[in-house]
């Protein structure tokens, strides 16, 4: 355990095992100046990362038309740059858990990256019907939502003694998991609203000036997500929480919302690559 907290207490934190190509296309999508053309000779060198974004663009959340497209430069066109880092980033995420490095930690990364996606996609719909942050944000916030999470997992692998001992894994993930996903998006250059939304979101009790930001989109999105895809009136209890309240939520109004974006949530959940 000593290694272990020594590591944490490193300044320079990146996630392992993240593939050079998405590394290289989540740089170029964050640049405002970047041309489509190199954006999608660098996504193209990566065909299932192409793949990808083409079932996002196709995806009933962002198809409304129901024109399919199978050209990867109408695809970032239709989904914007915003969108695909998301992504992107959420396919680099998604490999760990193939990775040789990580060989019986399968399924706590599957359960992870599952959890992460659900986030994302429940977060994407209530930005859009119930606020104005922008939702293509939300969604990339729900993706790196449990990125601290999944760092300590990944490096926990090399002290399996910790692993072995749940009740002292879980004081590690609660002491440094939000420090951990802080350094790693800081190290990533995300926006400060982003880095903040995925640090503070499990601050419940968060009080704020002015209206909605993306932390309540966040915190909302995350509660409502472990109530299940199909949740009833009467187990929002949630909505007593002060980011709730700015949004104005209420049980019916979420029960509704919940119900008629399902395919919508199913869609960049399958997207995302669940």
């Amino acid at each position: 355990m000593q290694a272990l907290t020594l590591e944490l207490a490193g300044e320079k934190i990146d996630l392992p095992s993240f593939p050079e190509v998405a590394a290289r296309a989540r740089k170029a999508l964050a640049n405002d100046a970047v041309e489509i053309e190199d954006v999608v000779r660098i996504i193209s060198a990566e065909p299932a990362l192409a793949a990808r974004l083409l079932q996002l663009a196709n995806s009933a959340a962002l198809n409304s038309s129901g024109r399919r497209i199978a050209d990867l430069r109408q695809a970032l066109s239709r989904i914007g740059f915003n969108m695909a880092r998301s992504a992107t980033i959420a396919f680099a995420m998604s490999q760990l858990r193939r990775a040789e490095a990580y060989k019986g930690l399968e399924q706590p990364l599957d359960e992870l990256w599952q959890w992460s996606a659900h986030v994302a996609a429940v977060s994407h719909v209530i930005a859009k019907r119930f606020t104005r942050v922008n939702a293509d944000t939300a969604m990339l916030s729900g993706v790196l939502h449990g990125i601290g999470k999944l760092y300590l997992l990944t490096r926990a692998a090399r002290f399996p003694r910790v692993l072995e001992d749940a009740s002292t894994y879980q004081r590690i993930v609660e002491q440094y998991h939000g420090r951990v996903a802080q350094a790693i998006l800081r190290n990533w250059e995300m926006p400060d609203e982003v880095v903040e939304a995925v640090v503070s979101c499990e601050k419940h009790d968060r009080e704020h000036e002015g209206t909605t930001d993306l932390t309540d989109v966040l915190t909302v999105g995350s509660v409502l997500a472990a109530l299940g895809p199909s949740p009833v009136a009467e187990q929002m209890l949630f909505l007593g929480m002060p980011a709730a309240r700015r949004m104005k939520l209420d049980a019916a109004g979420c029960v509704v919302a919940l119900k008629e974006s399902h395919d919508e949530i199913v869609s960049l959940r399958q997207a995302l690559g669940t």
